[in-house]
């Protein structure tokens, strides 16, 4: 691993390692994608990591190219001591807004987990059912910490798979290339061919007549 990279790694695990310190053996790692597109599902993932984890690589998802998130998700799964994902559907978005949606993925996931984490990092979000495990939500946690880095990656992945099959099935909105987020191309595409069963209503009653 060249020299910038294992610092930047080090840099990125520091404050798991504060916890590690202290005694705690299992740390979890949370995060989401998928709270702003106006079609599909929020995700939510959460990992518990080795102590002495150190993926190449393992960053903030939206600062990691498509291919090599690919290929960190399949080594995140390998070498996590547990893993867990939950897929909150744009029905529920609807239902109970996507912060509540969010928040329920979150619950979820850690209800997945094979090992009981003692603490949990989160990337911002507050007042959390953790099913009793104390909590730290972290502002940008997922350029700033190694679990909720590899968090967000499982996430991202396991949403854009989704996304891209999607895409078989309702092509003219070209869910491939934006994922459902709201581009103008996405939006064109609305106006033109009204709402899919995948589309949130909530978020794109602006775009129906």
């Amino acid at each position: 691993m060249k020299e910038k990279e294992e610092l930047r790694l080090n840099e990125l695990k520091k404050m798991e390692n504060q916890y590690f310190e202290k005694g705690i053996q299992y740390l979890c790692g949370i995060d989401e994608a998928g709270r702003g597109p106006l079609a599909g599902p929020v995700v939510v993932a959460a990992v518990v990591m080795p102590k002495d984890s150190k993926l190449e690589g393992v960053n903030d998802s939206k600062k990691v190219s498509e291919k090599k998130r690919e290929l960190l998700y399949e080594q995140i799964k390998e070498e996590a001591i547990s893993y867990s994902v939950a897929i909150v559907d744009e029905k529920e978005i609807d239902q109970v807004n996507i912060l509540n949606a969010t928040k329920e993925g979150l619950t979820t996931a850690i209800r997945g987990l094979k090992v009981k984490p003692e603490r949990i990092l989160v990337d911002a979000l507050t007042g959390i059912d953790t099913c009793g495990i104390p909590y730290d939500s972290i502002i940008k946690g997922d350029a700033k910490c190694y679990s909720i880095a590899a968090a967000s990656i499982l996430a991202k992945v396991t949403r854009d798979r989704i996304m891209r099959k999607m895409d078989e099935v309702y092509p003219e909105y070209g869910f491939e290339k934006h994922k459902g987020y709201g581009t103008a191309a996405h939006i064109a595409a609305i106006k033109e061919y009204g709402l899919c069963p995948i589309h949130r209503k909530s978020f794109t009653k602006n775009f129906v007549a």
